[in-house]
């Protein structure tokens, strides 16, 4: 079946995309306008349907954890569990259930163990509905859809399994689960639908060397440096210090037109039109890489300046990566003076 947007993807149910799994990764960075929030799990070998449930619901918990106060933004600095920040969250999640669909006593628990790291006591149904709920507000959709990356070589006991889980979570978290990669053969009750990508197929990924990708893949936030990233985390750390990187801005979304498609950039000097990029093992797949190099030639053509670093040099070299961007910035600063 084909469909012209992400919007028109079925949810509350498993499909598979007849779509190249990187190719999917590349057109929905930024969310596309009218679709859910879309995450992307990387599931390992699937052994049984609990351990695939627990799994999807431990990455779940751990990128709702991660974003909140996305979620929860009356929270908006408090941080730590110490003096009456634990009552203070639990208040304003309770406040905030009572005033929509939130479950009350799951989002004060969420909210509680945001701080403290505490594990749930909630029952899998109870959370992974919850969690739908606060993964989809975090990026200010009304729904969630998760895209499945189907590891190669999987038995037909390892697909069915996939599947079973996949189906537990369409229904019980109400969400859209997407498979997208390695063919099911062993599994015929799974419809397939075309999403409309544009430009060719790529060909096939390279992994990055040394480098196990995280398991569960969220989109950024804007004004905030991405949470799973921790080459931004750090960035950020050392740019906080520094007086000549004020006007910076994370995870912007550049639109020079409105039928331009937009952009995401990771960090932001708009005044100074300076892009910095930081490239992780996910940047080293053909599709990826592509899309990189084209997006990289727009904003040069709109007068951006697009300095990219792997993040492994931003994680080891940081005081070159600073000297790097600082040099660049100087400059803008004197021929625009």
């Amino acid at each position: 079946m084909p469909v012209r947007s992400w919007s028109e993807l079925p949810v509350g149910r498993v499909v598979r995309l007849d779509a190249d799994a990187e190719a999917v990764a590349v057109s929905i960075d930024p969310l596309p306008p009218g679709a859910p929030a879309i995450l992307t799990w990387l599931p390992g070998e699937p052994r049984s349907v609990a351990g695939l449930v627990a799994s999807v619901l431990r990455e779940l918990d751990e990128a709702a954890i991660a974003l909140f106060p996305a979620w929860l933004p009356e929270a908006a600095g408090i941080e730590g569990p110490g003096g009456a920040h634990v009552p203070a969250v639990r208040s304003l999640a309770l406040r905030r259930a009572s005033a929509s669909e939130h479950y009350g006593p799951f989002l004060a628990e969420l909210a509680e163990r945001a701080l403290t790291g505490r594990a749930s006591v909630l029952g899998p149904e109870v959370r992974v509905a919850g969690l739908a709920r606060v993964l989809a507000e975090s990026f200010g959709r009304t729904g969630l859809a998760v895209l499945v990356r189907v590891p190669d070589g999987l038995s037909p006991a390892g697909q069915e399994v996939l599947v079973a889980g996949c189906e537990w979570l369409a229904h019980r978290a109400a969400a859209g689960v997407w498979l997208a990669g390695a063919p099911l053969d062993a599994v015929d009750r799974v419809e397939t639908v075309r999403p409309d990508l544009p430009g060719p197929r790529p060909a096939a990924p390279e992994p990055g060397p040394g480098q196990e990708p995280p398991r569960m893949l969220y989109p950024a936030i804007a004004g905030r440096p991405h949470p799973g990233s921790a080459g931004e985390q750090a960035l950020e750390a050392a740019l906080a210090g520094c007086e000549w990187a004020s006007g910076r801005a994370w995870n912007q979304t550049y639109q020079p037109h409105p039928l331009a498609a937009p952009i995401r950039v990771d960090l932001l000097w708009e005044r100074e039109r300076c892009v910095v990029e930081i490239d992780g093992a996910d940047h080293r797949g053909a599709a990826k890489f592509a899309a990189d190099r084209e997006r990289d030639v727009r904003l040069q053509l709109d007068g951006y300046a697009v300095l990219r670093f792997l993040d492994v040099q931003v994680l080891t070299d940081m005081e070159t990566v600073i000297r790097q961007i600082a040099r660049f910035l100087r400059q803008r600063r004197r021929t625009e003076g």
